[in-house]
């Protein structure tokens, strides 16, 4: 038997379908930026939004896998979708490593607007997921939430396009329909959306409020690294190590555009 060794001096393990997971570690490295980190996007299959669930499970074994290789201390799953279909099989996969998650936030749109109407973007998997569904339902009698697919918005995204008037007719398309004189908030229930925050709060209107996860992610992360005696205990800024499935020079050129992004 392998034996694997962690230590606080290891990176972090980051993965996502493409960039999305990129809003994500931006997050993490504000909020701990003396630990190292590993970005890996499986450009290549992406997206997962509208693949089988058994699919995005093979993928994303196969992601934490290629992390593992590099001896990560924890893998942070920067995506709905895969976190929706994978998170329990890699964490019966990696009994020992801190796993983190993506998941909606739900929970603080709800908090801060009781009684009102909560819009949910997310991807077709992520919202036929019986996770979504058993958040839906543990908040049901709180808010009203309202299940929002967005197939495509993803692959704006993945584009570099985070403004512009074609995304601004898709957003308009997606979300005048159900928008009502109701909605509180929207929550961006993918690590892409983020990116597009500031075109989809103007579509949105006044009044309304955008949440995302990816606070909680980094904030989850720093309890867990912490709680392991995994934390890093150098003085030092750590770096980014950006691998992936499926790269190219426009990945690279993205990649760079959205790690400058302010969102």
């Amino acid at each position: 038997m392998i034996t694997y060794h962690l230590s606080s001096d290891q990176p972090v393990g980051v993965f996502d379908s493409g960039l999305g997971g990129l809003s994500t570690l931006k997050k993490l490295t504000a909020l701990l930026p003396n630990e190292k980190f590993i970005f890996y996007g499986d450009h290549e299959n992406a997206p997962y939004g509208s693949k089988s669930a058994d699919e995005v499970r093979r993928l994303s074994l196969a992601c934490a896998e290629k992390l593992m290789f590099r001896r990560v201390k924890a893998i942070v799953i920067a995506c709905n979708t895969a976190t929706s279909a994978s998170a329990k099989v890699l964490r019966a996969y990696y009994p020992f490593l801190p796993i983190i998650g993506a998941e909606p936030a739900v929970k603080p749109a709800v908090t801060a607007f009781p009684g009102g109407e909560i819009i949910v973007m997310a991807t077709e998997m992520t919202l036929a997921e019986e996770k979504f569904r058993s958040l839906c339902d543990k908040y049901k009698d709180m808010a009203d939430i309202v299940p929002l697919p967005c197939p495509g918005l993803m692959e704006f995204i993945e584009r570099g396009e985070t403004d512009g008037e074609e995304l601004r007719a898709y957003l308009e398309g997606r979300l005048k329909p159900v928008i009502t004189g109701r909605t509180k908030a929207i929550v961006l229930g993918c690590t892409h959306y983020p990116f597009a925050k500031r075109i989809i709060s103007e579509v949105a209107g006044e009044g309304i409020t955008l949440f995302d996860g990816n606070l909680g992610i980094a904030k989850e992360l720093s309890r867990r690294l912490t709680e392991s005696g995994l934390a890093a205990n150098s003085s030092e800024k750590g770096y980014i190590t950006f691998i992936g499935s499926g790269m190219s020079e426009d990945i690279e050129k993205t990649t760079e555009k959205l790690m400058e992004l302010e969102i």
